[in-house]
């Protein structure tokens, strides 16, 4: 159902770990999107700490390794810690490694969140009625991601929607939305023709630009006064919609 590694840590707690990494993002010559290593971290943290709170973890570490240079090390850890910042989590460390004894003509970065949980999410859910699905922000992937930024669900709203306790939040990466959908229910597996969705649910979400929640009827306009315009629903087209 997720992206994630869970094992037990002692009698109480279980470890999640979540990972991320780009190739080709940076600042050298050859890399395919040109920008600053704080960007290139801040979106692979997001990722990794998004798919570990969706878990049900509390993150408390990252490792980055770093293979841009010596000198990208403080601009990628200040991304890491912009990412922790917006989602209200200051005290996580930080480690990693650089790779110094030869230079890469490419940017590439690896990062690792790990979390503790006593309980963790459970599978599959059990698709019903009375059950509603959305996507928060929009999918994004290589140079959209810093044109289109405003379209971004922000950390800070995963936060919150998380700290509500009731919905199951799922981060979309670069399989698409409906990929991500059908990892979501035991009972049900969804077709493009058989959406209604404004968002196009085949393309890549890139750096988890977007995420699906799931929640109760009652609640959908609590999640949409929360969400804005970051809320884009998802409903299942019956024979009479077509």
């Amino acid at each position: 159902m997720r992206d994630v590694l869970s094992f037990p840590f002692n009698d109480k707690e279980f470890i999640v770990v979540a990972s991320d990494n780009s190739g080709s993002i940076g600042n050298k010559p050859g890399d395919s999107v040109y920008t600053d290593y704080e960007t290139v971290a801040y979106y692979s943290v997001r990722v990794a700490a998004m798919e570990c709170l969706a878990a049900g973890a509390e993150p408390f570490a990252v490792t980055l390794q770093n293979f841009c240079g010596e000198s990208a090390w403080e601009e990628l850890e200040l991304g890491v810690k912009k990412g922790l910042a917006e989602l209200k989590l200051p005290d996580v460390k930080i480690t990693g490694s650089t790779e110094s004894n030869f230079t890469l003509n490419q940017s590439a970065v690896g990062l690792s969140v790990l979390g503790k949980t006593t309980s963790l999410v459970s599978g599959p859910l059990v698709y019903s009625d009375d059950i509603r699905l959305a996507v928060i922000g929009s999918p994004l992937v290589g140079g959209e991601v810093l044109e289109r930024s405003g379209e971004t669900a922000p950390l800070s709203l995963f936060a919150q929607l998380h700290s509500l306790g009731y919905p199951v939040l799922l981060p979309v990466g670069s399989k698409g939305i409906l990929s991500e959908l059908n990892k979501l229910f035991a009972n049900r597996t969804f077709t493009k023709e058989k959406l209604i969705a404004e968002l196009d649910m085949l393309k890549s979400s890139g750096p988890a630009t977007c995420f699906i929640i799931v929640f109760p009827l009652e609640k959908e306009e609590e999640i949409k006064s929360i969400a804005g315009s970051y809320f884009h629903p998802v409903t299942e087209r019956r024979d009479s919609d077509a």
